[in-house]
């Protein structure tokens, strides 16, 4: 295993924790900080990039918490051998750290009853759904922080890089400036394993009213329609027959 792969972990851990946190905090009801708008949920992911990054370093990792920064590291570099595992470990940490949120408000859930508010606290959704629109901005607000954050490392701005510890307050700024710029498209996900991570955990836990059992319905349904299909042993077929109505 690479070197820096618990840090990976550790850190987007605490990104989602804390990001998604500030939207929980915002969104779910009797919560405190309930209503408190977009300038609380940027500014509180912010805080969790800057508080992430500062975990991933001290636990051992370059503080990338991103796959799509671990690529283009690795496509600059042309070395892929921390790829997969550094991926790995970011959806892993952003997994647990969306069962951390779901745990640290759980009473809210059940005294939230919007089914869509709830999902909002695990992953992003656009404003107005137009998938080209949606792909579209993902990719300049992903683009602006990955050049942007490139900058700040880069020789031509500080020969030797940015002063000591100060690199993480940086790049939560730049982040901090995308959402208030262009996160109210998309919410501004950027971040592969900070979007799917959570959705995932959004799926397995134990959310009430969440949409989970009409689907599982849907499915059911679904199910025993296509053995009837094959055989055409419909139940209302044989009823209807017994009544001598032909079809």
């Amino acid at each position: 295993m690479p070197h820096g792969v618990f840090g990976e972990f550790m850190g987007t851990m605490v990104l989602i924790l804390m990001g998604n946190g500030v939207v929980a905090n915002v969104l779910l009801k009797k919560s405190k900080g309930e209503g408190a708008g977009w300038m609380a949920i940027s500014t509180g992911w912010a805080l969790a990039v800057m508080a992430g990054v500062f975990t991933a370093i001290a636990c051992g990792s370059e503080g990338h918490l991103n796959p799509a920064v671990t690529l283009g590291a690795a496509v600059v570099s042309g070395d892929f051998s921390r790829l997969a595992w550094y991926t790995a470990a970011q959806m892993a940490g952003a997994i647990a750290g969306a069962c951390l949120v779901w745990l640290n408000y759980l009473p809210h859930w059940p005294a939230t009853p919007d089914a869509g508010l709830k999902r909002a606290c695990f992953c992003t959704a656009p404003a107005i759904r137009n998938p080209m629109a949606n792909l579209l901005s993902e990719i300049i607000g992903t683009f602006v922080l990955v050049l942007v954050a490139a900058a700040i490392f880069s020789k031509a701005v500080a020969a030797a890089g940015p002063v000591a510890g100060l690199g993480p307050y940086l790049v939560g700024c730049v982040v901090w400036g995308i959402g208030l710029s262009l996160g109210g498209t998309t919410g501004y996900a950027i971040n592969p394993a900070r979007d799917l991570g959570p959705r995932i955990a959004h799926a397995i836990l134990p959310i009430s009213n969440k949409g989970f059992l009409s689907r599982i319905c849907g499915a059911i349904l679904a199910l025993g329609v296509v053995p009837s299909c094959d055989t055409g042993q419909f139940p209302w077929r044989r009823r209807c027959e017994s009544r001598r109505i032909v079809w």
